[in-house]
């Protein structure tokens, strides 16, 4: 992979960084002089990533939190700032059907629309999760007029996913989350990037029967990914065939879309 590249970053937060690719994204920014701050549900894990950090010189706080818990995440988040000014947040949590705390039974489809309950818990997680997240670090941001948010989307939400409905509503909805708070927040200085990948190591993917593509581990997709984020990025979405195809489907009309649904291999 070559050597390393120095980030701009000193102090920063992600959620569900104990695994997938919260763990790849933290690792990569650790270094000495970055104080990372990462929650996540499974103490050993958290413990584990604390320790890989920290060997690669990071100072690490950890936390395990629910993203859904608006009242321990504004504490915690508000905690982390006064650390350290938080200049880097990636509100990377999430779930799929597969990797929900409730354990529903492993299968490459979502359950339908009727299984209220697993519809509730992706929605809270990946969208209120997120909003969780980040509100606590907009006031502190505007006021010192920098900071940057990072968003984790999927390519799933570029148009809703007959497999997946949750899922895919759920990512919709952080998709324009991010592209609002872009422009919404560019006159205080603030940066907003999503992330849309494919398939990239982690619990969702791990949970996977069917075939993924293109299939990239965590340690190249955190590096490719923090490299557009220092850029700036609005999107960061990759690889560039997945998306491209993705971005297809969001732009045909309904009834191409479902006609062509009959060929996906997920649904088989």
């Amino acid at each position: 992979m070559g050597k390393r590249p120095q980030y701009k970053w000193r102090s920063v937060v992600i959620t569900g960084g104990s695994s997938g690719i919260g763990r790849a994204l933290a690792l990569e920014l650790a270094a000495p002089g970055v104080r990372i701050a990462i929650t996540g549900r499974d103490e050993a894990r958290l413990n584990e990533v604390q320790g890989a950090l920290e060997q690669r010189g990071a100072e690490v706080a950890t936390a395990v939190l629910d993203v859904c818990d608006r009242i321990a995440m504004k504490a915690w988040i508000e905690a982390q700032d006064q650390a350290r000014a938080l200049d880097l947040v990636i509100a990377n949590a999430g779930v799929s059907s597969t990797t929900l705390p409730s354990a529903l039974p492993s299968a490459s489809l979502e359950p339908p629309t009727s299984d209220l309950d697993a519809l509730t818990q992706i929605f809270d997680i990946n969208v209120m999760g997120v909003l969780n997240t980040i509100q606590p670090v907009l006031a502190p941001m505007r006021a010192r007029r920098r900071g940057q948010l990072v968003l984790m989307g999927s390519l799933a939400g570029f148009r809703g996913m007959p497999y997946a409905p949750g899922y895919s509503a759920s990512k919709v909805a952080v998709h324009a989350l991010a592209e609002a708070l872009r422009g919404r927040l560019a006159p205080d200085q603030i940066e907003v990037s999503l992330i849309a990948p494919g398939f990239i190591r982690s619990r969702i993917t791990d949970a996977n029967s069917f075939w993924m593509p293109w299939f990239m581990e965590g340690a190249p997709a955190a590096r490719r990914m923090l490299e557009r984020v220092s850029k700036n990025a609005a999107l960061i979405s990759f690889p560039w065939p997945l998306m491209m195809g993705s971005r297809l489907l969001g732009i045909l009309p309904p009834w191409l879309y479902l006609w062509l649904q009959k060929f996906n291999p997920v649904e088989k």
